[in-house]
């Protein structure tokens, strides 16, 4: 894929040299509904948070969810079996049982595993849409609750896709508002760490399912990532990949396996690049 000069403007040096001690504690990890397909992959998704505490002990996790792979469409297919044109409001307080579900299911396995968890609704997380259409510019982290849970609880999980509004109705973001709000999330935290867990380990030339050829991308720009997106490719949400950008805050898409690569989304692929050098080589120091 060629690589295109970023038009996005870049934001002061690169965030994780931007946080301080308290914001290096906390990491934003989104687990997709694509790997979120069974029981026991809600375990399988329990193992790998367990394994990222474990990794970094120090740290306060907030997990975003989906729905269970599926779901969101059965549920909307449900809806217009009883009318055709179901109202907006109707709809997204169907569609927010899906992700509720997932957060007190991936809780009570993080809890059987003996990891302290604490799951919360989507008014408790804390992010406030506008009464119009969802400018994502105009969103709103009140994190009063969730920091509050952090200082208590290691992990905090937290339903993705929905939000609040003005009258605290509930209100979807959009296909693949999961991404969105762990990328909203992150901003309003200041988190160091903001990782969408897909089924596949990042971006690719092409299709891995499809395409046995296909070459992993491990860097690329916001506008690459942009570019992929109007090419049909749906693997992280448009809206979080702009809000990201204007936020200056790089992403990590992986899956859950941990010996996989993974794709690091940064204004400049060439800074990401650089900027993972320069950890290692401090950690070497250190």
């Amino acid at each position: 894929m060629a690589r295109r000069r970023s038009t996005f403007r870049k934001v002061g040096r690169n965030r994780m040299s931007q946080c301080t001690a308290v914001d290096g504690d906390l990491a934003v990890i989104k687990l997709g509904g694509s790997i979120l397909t069974s029981a026991k992959a809600y375990r399988r998704a329990a193992k790998f948070v367990r394994h990222t505490l474990q990794a970094a002990p120090h740290e306060r996790l907030v997990v975003v969810v989906s729905a269970q792979e599926g779901t969101t469409d059965r549920l909307e297919r449900g809806a217009r079996k009883i009318v055709r044109e179901p109202s907006r409001a109707a709809l997204d307080l169907l569609w927010s049982t899906g992700e509720i579900r997932s957060v007190a299911l991936l809780s009570l396995h993080l809890q059987q595993l003996g990891v302290a968890a604490a799951p919360l609704n989507i008014h408790e997380a804390g992010l406030t849409a506008p009464d119009t259409e969802n400018e994502v510019g105009r969103i709103q982290l009140h994190a009063g609750r969730l920091r509050a849970v952090l200082a208590k609880f290691a992990v905090a999980v937290v339903p993705g896709f929905l939000a609040a509004n003005s009258a605290n109705a509930i209100v979807s973001l959009g296909r693949g508002g999961s991404d969105l709000t762990a990328v909203l999330l992150a901003e309003g935290l200041r988190a160091c760490r903001c990782e969408l867990i897909k089924d596949v380990p990042g971006y690719f030339t092409a299709d891995p399912h499809r395409d046995s050829s296909a070459s992993h991308i491990p860097h690329l720009t916001f506008e690459d990532a942009l570019q992929l997106a109007t090419d049909g490719c749906d693997l992280v949400q448009r809206r979080a990949i702009e809000a990201a950008a204007r936020a200056g805050l790089p992403l990590v898409v992986r899956s859950v396996d941990e010996t996989a690569p993974s794709s690091r989304i940064s204004h400049f692929a060439i800074e990401a690049a650089r900027a993972q050098r320069e950890l290692r080589a401090a950690a070497s120091a250190d």
